[in-house]
């Protein structure tokens, strides 16, 4: 569904703490070491850096290694300083890293997947490896043996990738538009189910273990809300981005999800309202408002000697409208949609100031982000861009 207006941002801002440049090429990933004013980038110019930050207040590489191949994404665990990256040749590398961050020491290579590794998720509680790749395999190892121990195909190359590790179920999102849900076993896996809602790719997930809900960005630039604790199928539509959805982040402290796209904006969402599913649109040969007949109903225009309408869609009630009975438009924040949209002449009589109240901020990062990390502990988000620019962000006046 196309966005129609671009809301105004509001006051509150996250303020740009410190920029990190100096990468030859895009930073595909990118994560703010917790406790050190630290940043770990891995990018398609083969480098794997650390940054400090100095006494001037810049942050400077202080360890600066090149990989035999572009590096396409990387996962961090800080408790144990164990550092992967997935390459493009579709190797994962291991490392760990020293306590002072100006060293790292290679553990193993796992040889994954056939072509690029897309998404590395370690799970310290399993000791596992999770990984997908444009091949359309997720794989998983075992971190102390190397060992592969099992893979699925999926139907397209997949990006997005999370783990519940209470339940053990993997979740899946690939390019074309679906997300898998695997439970993981030692040595294998089996199907749970598969959900698909968006138009365009699955290009981010992001899973809230404790409401037990996921969310999934598309390059259709919407997000939907699945609800999956509460076995109902809700799926709630999130529409805030005029680009596609890169990457997702949630604060669970304040129960805010934070987007990020290729419109360069980071859209801060508050996941405390009750929100409400958009409706199912109907099919009808003629108009539900004003009984108008539409262009392909030849033998109601035959009859009433009038000429067809185009059939339009509103968002609120879901019914099948010509233009002139959905001539209005209209915020409807609490099902998701930010932009005001078309809605039926009833419906937006109906639509109260109070329902048109925002439930998302809008702020402009300046830059095409490909991905974000939210360090929760002080509420940094750091935004890694096509522009080879790291950017650092406070977003306490935000997220709080």
């Amino acid at each position: 569904m196309a966005a129609e207006h671009q809301p105004k941002a509001l006051t509150r801002k996250p303020l740009l703490l410190n920029k990190v440049e100096g990468s030859q090429e895009v930073v595909n990933m990118a994560a703010i070491v917790p406790k050190e004013d630290g940043v770990i980038s891995v990018s398609e110019d083969r480098t794997v850096r650390v940054w400090l930050k100095r006494d001037s207040g810049q942050y400077w590489p202080s360890i600066y290694h090149a990989m035999p191949s572009p590096c396409s994404c990387m996962s961090f665990n800080p408790e144990t300083r164990r550092l992967s990256i997935g390459l493009d040749n579709g190797t994962i590398s291991e490392f760990i890293l020293s306590e002072d961050y100006n060293k790292m020491t290679l553990v193993k290579n796992y040889q994954a997947h056939q072509s690029r590794v897309m998404m590395i998720l370690f799970v310290l509680e399993m000791e596992w490896v999770l990984s997908t790749g444009q091949d359309k395999h997720f794989t998983w190892h075992c971190s102390e043996s190397g060992q592969r121990l099992g893979g699925y195909r999926t139907s397209a190359g997949a990006c997005g990738l999370q783990f519940d590790v209470e339940t053990r179920h993997v979740f899946v999102g690939d390019h074309s538009g679906q997300v898998t849900i695997l439970k993981l076993e030692q040595e294998s896996c089996s199907l749970v189910t598969t959900f698909k809602g968006h138009t365009g790719g699955v290009t981010a997930l992001c899973w809230d273990p404790i409401q037990r809900v996921l969310f999934s960005g598309s390059s259709d630039h919407s997000i939907i809300m699945w609800d999956i604790g509460g076995r109902k199928g809700t799926a709630i539509e999130l529409q805030g981005h005029n680009d596609k959805v890169q990457s997702l982040s949630y604060a669970h402290h304040t129960r805010q999800l934070i987007s990020c796209g290729a419109d360069g904006g980071i859209v801060v969402w508050n996941m405390d309202v009750e929100r409400q599913e958009t409706p199912e649109w109907l099919d009808s040969d003629s108009c539900q408002k004003c009984d108008q007949p539409f262009f392909w109903n030849f033998k109601q225009m035959w009859d009433s000697k009038k000429i067809g309408l185009r059939q339009h869609h509103c968002r609120k009630c879901g019914k099948a409208v010509c233009g002139k009975c959905s001539s209005k438009r209209s915020s409807i924040p609490l099902m998701g949609f930010e932009f005001e949209v078309r809605v039926c002449d009833s419906c937006h009589e109906s639509i109260t100031d109070e329902e048109r109240a925002p439930t998302a901020t809008f702020h402009d990062s300046k830059h095409n982000i490909v991905h974000v990390h939210f360090d929760a502990t002080r509420g940094w988000l750091l935004t890694s861009g096509t522009d080879k620019v790291i950017k650092l962000w406070d977003m306490t006046p935000v997220v709080s």
